[in-house]
């Protein structure tokens, strides 16, 4: 499997705030990968990277081979359709009923005549495991928060991206629901050979469908090994994490 992402020593501050300080980590195709750590080592910062809302600044973000730092708009543009934003609460349209919100990026990018995009809508919604001619109608506060994730995921793989990138996808869910979407994860990367990058605290979730768990601590990575690893390694910053110890 080739990689899909690339950090190479990857530097980013905001003024005197170093947020990364010398990032490495290689992401394969196909698989899912949890980028977890506390609060404020860079998370966020490093999905901003992925899809060229930031930029490095010392070193290297490749994206299929492409460096975010010296691409053009033009080349950001095309990354950008290659991928997919699951955002942490849904960012779903109010204002928009269900069929209206996964059809919208179909209207943007794409010249499909209304039966098509109709298809395509259903054909999602089917995916995430939701009864389009149940819900289609419907508003988006009408549908429970479990419900609003997986439209969401719906509307994020309608225009088939290589790369998922997942922000908090079980943040706020009860436990039913939070298994629902991390069964969601692994099929969709199944049925779709999708890569997906999970940025997550939910460290039960993240055991289930992660192939590979990169932790950030103080702007580098810690660790980046499989979930095996981190289920038994005794590195204290980790098992502190993990364990959920509040000195941390």
């Amino acid at each position: 499997m080739e990689n899909v992402i690339e950090f190479k020593e990857v530097h980013k501050y905001f003024g005197t705030k170093k947020v990364l300080t010398g990032l490495n980590f290689a992401i394969k195709e196909g698989t899912v990968a949890v980028i977890m750590g506390p609060s404020g080592t860079g998370k966020s910062t490093v999905i901003k990277q992925i899809v060229g809302l930031l930029k490095p600044t010392k070193g290297e973000v490749l994206v299929e081979g492409l460096n975010i730092a010296e691409a053009t708009e033009k080349e950001l543009l095309e990354i950008r359709k290659k991928i997919g934003f699951a955002f942490q609460f849904g960012a779903l349209f109010d204002s928009m009923s269900i069929y209206e919100n996964i059809a919208f990026p179909l209207r943007e990018h794409t010249n499909y005549d209304e039966k098509k995009i109709k298809e395509e809508v259903i054909k999602s919604l089917e995916l995430v495991g939701l009864k389009p001619e149940e819900i289609m109608h419907l508003s988006p506060h009408e549908l429970s928060g479990g419900m609003q994730k997986r439209v969401a995921i719906a509307r994020t793989i309608i225009l088939s991206p290589d790369i998922i990138l997942y922000d908090e996808p079980t943040s706020g869910l009860d436990p039913i629901a939070s298994d629902l979407i991390s069964r969601l994860i692994v099929k969709l990367q199944k049925e779709l050979g999708t890569t997906s990058v999970v940025i997550s605290h939910d460290i039960n979730e993240s055991f289930k469908i992660a192939d590979q768990m990169i932790m950030l601590y103080d702007g580098k990575v810690l660790a980046d090994d499989k979930p095996e690893f981190f289920k038994t390694t005794n590195i204290p910053i980790i098992r502190q994490f993990i364990d959920g110890i509040s000195e941390l």
